[in-house]
């Protein structure tokens, strides 16, 4: 089998097929399409990891061809703490959607330690390994005739025992090998390892770009024909310059010692020489015509590497989407799922961790609605789950203390507008949504700041779409030259007096708008949706391909997501306030009392009704005030005033509230 496709083959199942990332690196160097990979390292502490995944977040905005994860021995790599290697490899690959290559070094290890660690490498998913010796003790070290001595040796273990599962890379030395007695023979060592079955090399550090490309041609003239990628170090302080150069056991040349002298004490000015620096080594390597893809030692930090990737032209302001959702990096999920319900969009990381243990995915259809069972979401703890801001910053934004529940829609309010709160902070995150506004949500941000002021709080919605290019930047995913629909989709917890009136008008608007309006316990549960069959709200059209639909509103599902919508209310923000305050009671009541509800306009060709909708419920209440049927009051609040409206009899004052906020 040539290898350009994977296959892996489970039991009882059908051959699973997709790209190697070997064969998407070949394709990317004969198109001539410059790309670029990311090195990081596994951080020391568990919160270290969770600030890790944010970058990870963070830099994938920029399109990465993959990002590597290195390998420590001392960290216990191959285990399952939380800054090991695998874990981390594991989670990126799974949880934030990039193809991911995992280290891993053998010498000195029996092969059944290296194959404990090739399978579950494979079990997490990742079917891509820089295989390397791993640092020796030159004073003690002696060959191992029944294990491993040299990365050789691992490249054809796993091409022995795993064929061409995976994807292998090796180190490659500009300067030669400091172990080696000369670079010569450390151009036949590497040789041996391409031989043995290596798909693509990455070099280690070196300082210009003759040194590269000395290499490189060298290397052709010895018959290794496969992709080398450059290693490139962006400076950033003299410290990790003088350790990196240590272990490398590099030489720093004088002409950059020289610069880097007058200001070793001075961080900024290093980066920034480091950014100019790395900046035109790449540019020089770039036009040579010769080099087609960067490897980035990030030393786990972002700036300089953005900044130098952005200088060349190389960080993608838009990333091609192959689904309108966040895509798992594992190889096999990439391969064979293509739907889900859209209750997740800004929680992708917490549906894979529910679906997790699936063995299969909806593959253009979601079929039978009660077929999938998702895991419990218990684990709020775990690294890749939990708020990445602190409870001082999350008070900041949410309210430091809050007096009503009116306090918490000028939070939802703000979330949606930008403007800064009462403490001169921006809202940024909710516990619905902690990576900012989508840029869909952010096409309806004027009717949801209005309605958010008087408390229907949005958490998910999409406009309608009808037949934009697939391209759009907006709203575009898939291939070039397709065609994409959107149903208008709301959704959001309303208090029980908003809850009362929209169930008694909805009837009015079947079959075009289908519901789901459900409390916390579920003892109220109304849809006029057929509870067995999902309501496609996304699908888009290819040529030669059936029709995706890849997000379905899933009434089964819906009630599976309502339990985790409810308890973000007191898993992540009233667990911000102390224990009795008033602040905590509010958020328990609102979790307690409100209902979550969807709304889906099915004739997408025509303006959304939804809002429609809305204002009927509003016009309802102020109905039923006015006739006496409620006693307690409904309260409004004014969006352009700090006024708060309490409606204590006159129906006038919703409707004058309402119009004030333009509803």
């Amino acid at each position: 089998m040539a290898r350009g496709n994977r296959v892996n083959e489970v039991k009882g199942k059908e051959p699973v097929n997709w790209e190697s990332l070997a064969s998407r690196i070949k394709k990317r160097i004969a198109d001539n399409d410059p790309f670029f990979s990311l090195e990081f390292f596994p951080p020391r502490t568990e919160q270290g990891a969770a600030n890790l995944i944010g970058r990870f977040d963070r830099m994938s905005q920029g399109g990465p061809l993959f990002i590597d994860i290195t390998w420590h021995p001392a960290g216990d790599p191959g285990g399952d703490k939380i800054t090991s290697s695998t874990k981390i490899a594991g989670t990126v690959s799974n949880y934030c959607g990039l193809e991911t290559m995992l280290h891993m070094t053998c010498c000195k290890q029996s092969p059944e330690t290296v194959n404990r660690h090739v399978e579950k490498t494979k079990s997490l998913g990742i079917c891509n390994i820089l295989a390397l010796r791993g640092d020796a003790d030159e004073d003690n070290w002696t060959f191992n005739e029944n294990g491993f001595n040299y990365a050789v040796d691992l490249v054809k273990f796993i091409r022995k025992e795993y064929k061409d599962y995976f994807t292998i890379c090796v180190a490659g030395y500009p300067n030669g090998h400091p172990d080696c007695s000369s670079y010569q023979e450390d151009l036949r060592h590497l040789k041996e390892k391409v031989d043995a079955g290596a798909d693509f090399i990455i070099t280690q550090l070196f300082f210009t770009a003759e040194e590269f490309l000395h290499f490189l041609s060298d290397c052709r003239k010895i018959g290794i024909t496969c992709p080398i990628i450059p290693g490139i170090f962006p400076i950033q302080t003299n410290r990790s310059l003088v350790q990196l150069t240590k272990l490398s056991k590099l030489t720093i040349p004088d002409e950059i010692q020289k610069v880097i002298e007058p200001i070793k004490d001075n961080d900024a000015a290093i980066r920034n020489f480091g950014i100019d620096h790395a900046t035109d080594l790449c540019r020089k390597l770039l036009d040579s015509g010769k080099v087609h893809g960067l490897h980035m030692y990030t030393l786990n930090l972002e700036t300089a590497t953005v900044q130098i990737l952005k200088n060349l032209g190389l960080w993608s302001k838009t990333v091609p989407r192959p689904l309108p959702f966040q895509t798992s990096g594992n190889a096999e999920r990439r391969a064979n799922e293509e739907i889900r319900p859209i209750f997740w969009t800004d929680r992708p990381k917490s549906y894979i961790h529910r679906t997790i243990d699936w063995d299969e995915f909806p593959n253009g259809r979601w079929g039978d609605s009660a077929s999938p069972a998702f895991g419990d979401l218990k684990d709020y703890h775990l690294f890749y789950l939990r708020s990445r801001t602190v409870k001082s910053k999350l008070r900041d934004q949410w309210g430091r203390e809050l007096f009503s529940e009116q306090d918490v829609w000028k939070v939802f309010q703000n979330f949606i507008t930008g403007h800064r709160n009462e403490n001169g902070v921006k809202v940024t995150e909710t516990p619905w949504c902690e990576d900012g506004l989508s840029a869909e949500t952010n096409v309806l941000s004027e009717p949801l700041s209005k309605y958010n002021a008087i408390g229907v709080l949005t958490i998910n919605s999409q406009p309608n779409v009808n037949g934009v290019p697939s391209t759009h930047p907006i709203f575009g995913w898939g291939d070039k030259g397709g065609y994409i629909f959107q149903k208008a989709y709301l959704e959001f917890f309303i208090n029980k007096r908003y809850a009362s009136a929209l169930k008694k008008i909805l009837p009015k608007y079947h079959p075009r708008v289908y519901y789901h309006m459900i409390d916390a316990c579920g003892e109220t549960d109304h849809t006029n949706a057929d509870r067995n069959y999902p309501n496609a709200v996304t699908w888009g059209v290819f040529a030669g391909k059936e029709v995706l639909q890849p997000t379905v509103v899933d009434p089964i599902s819906f009630i599976v997501w309502k339990d985790e919508a409810f308890a973000l209310w007191t898993e992540k923000w009233a667990k911000i306030y102390e224990e009795g305050s008033a602040s905590k009671q509010i958020i328990q009541d609102i979790a307690e009392n409100y209902f979550l509800v969807n709304l889906v306009d099915n004739e997408f060709p025509n303006d959304n009704i939804l809002w429609t909708v809305l204002d009927d419920m509003l016009a309802t209440v102020a109905d039923i005030k006015c006739n006496g049927s409620v006693t307690n009051g409904v309260a409004a609040q004014v969006n352009n005033s700090k006024e708060l409206v309490q409606l204590n009899g006159d129906c006038s004052e919703l409707n004058e509230a309402t119009t004030k906020n333009g509803i």
